[in-house]
């Protein structure tokens, strides 16, 4: 399929810039009737799931990914983007030293050369990837051109990083505090992530409450989403796009609450397109939804064979992105087209921040 068909145009001021306060108050299009939308709130959202429904949340924690460092007086920004070592075991993919990284401007970044971040803090360029990324360790400059690997990476990007917000999300002046607790989900347990799993921004206590009041399970599963999420897609035929995998985990409980909906035929609702991936990807792998830990770079466009989700909460997609491709492969081209264009009359907020549907298979 061609890129232009996932094409749509979005008026000026449509971007969210901050999420609705509270919560529960944006606006949630409502796609899952045959004859037309409804335009609802989040609020609303216990009322369109049924008793025995099992819904699926990311329960990946955003790092402070963001780095501003100098080599020499060359200022250079990178973004954590995947994490090298191996070893990863459970749900913690690590905070080893090895990492692939954006960096702005890449062509600045040669093997060798050391990115200076603070005193103590530092990462030396290995070398560039395929997909346009930088392989880098982080280390710690004690003096001179002494090195010492290992650092305590996690505390480093405490002190030095800032939260990652998608590059429409316009701060001039940087990141503010408010940010650091807005780009989190209520979920958030696991560090890895470098993009928040914004379905999952829309949940308070009180919804969850509510869910669970009407016999609605909520199980976690894990996806560290990579920066690659906000890639542009730049070739003519779709079927050529490379996308960057990311790792995920399910656990043996999570599983087990999914196999016995399914048994029961009770419906599977992912919330976020990340949910959605990692189950899949476990269901391509094993063919049934099982505990599950490794990397996925799946890739959904029409024509995928969905066997686990039967409906999704997500928010509102960029044009011409593979979440885009996704969405239209789980609810049809035609009805993706005609919810966009209800929700930019209904001047409905855009992406990150902004409102969500709810769409089934």
């Amino acid at each position: 399929m061609k890129l232009e068909a996932f094409d749509y145009d979005l008026p000026d001021g449509r971007i969210a810039a901050v999420p609705a306060r509270p919560r529960e108050a944006a606006k949630l299009l409502d796609m899952t009737s045959a004859h037309e939308f409804t335009d609802r709130q989040i609020r609303d959202f216990p009322d369109l799931c049924h008793p025995g429904d099992v819904v699926v949340v990311n329960n990946t924690s955003v790092i402070p990914a963001r780095l501003i460092g100098y080599r020499g007086s060359a200022k250079i920004s990178i973004t954590l983007h995947k994490c090298e070592t191996s070893g990863n075991t459970g749900h913690v993919p690590g905070f080893g030293g090895h990492w692939r990284v954006f960096a702005k401007p890449a062509r600045k970044c040669r093997v060798n050369d050391i990115i200076v971040f603070g005193d103590d803090f530092a990462a030396h360029v290995l070398g560039r990837g395929e997909g346009g990324d930088v392989a880098v360790c982080f280390i710690n400059p004690i003096n001179d051109n002494a090195m010492v690997v290992g650092i305590d990476l996690e505390k480093s990007l405490a002190r030095y990083g800032t939260m990652p917000l998608p590059p429409y999300i316009l701060r001039p002046d940087g990141t503010t505090v408010k940010d650091e607790t807005d780009y989190q989900t209520m979920f958030a347990q696991y560090p890895g992530a470098v993009a928040a799993p914004t379905a999952g921004l829309h949940f308070t206590p009180a919804l969850a409450a509510q869910l669970t009041a009407k016999n609605v399970s909520i199980v976690e599963i894990t996806l560290h989403v990579g920066a690659g999420t906000f890639l542009p897609v730049t070739v003519d035929d779709i079927a050529d796009h490379k996308m960057h995998s990311e790792w995920g985990a399910i656990s043996s409980h999570a599983a087990s609450v999914i196999q016995m909906a399914q048994q029961s035929g009770n419906r599977i609702i992912a919330v976020g397109t990340t949910s959605l991936r990692i189950l899949e990807a476990c269901f391509q792998q094993h063919g049934s939804v099982q505990t599950f830990s490794g990397e996925t770079d799946i890739f959904i466009t029409p024509g995928f064979k969905f066997g686990v989700v039967d409906a999704l909460l997500t928010n509102f997609h960029l044009p011409k992105s593979t979440l885009l491709m996704l969405i239209s492969a789980f609810c049809g081209m035609g009805n993706v087209r005609a919810a966009y264009q209800h929700a930019i009359a209904g001047d409905y907020r855009f992406f990150s921040y902004g409102d969500a549907c709810f769409m089934r298979r």
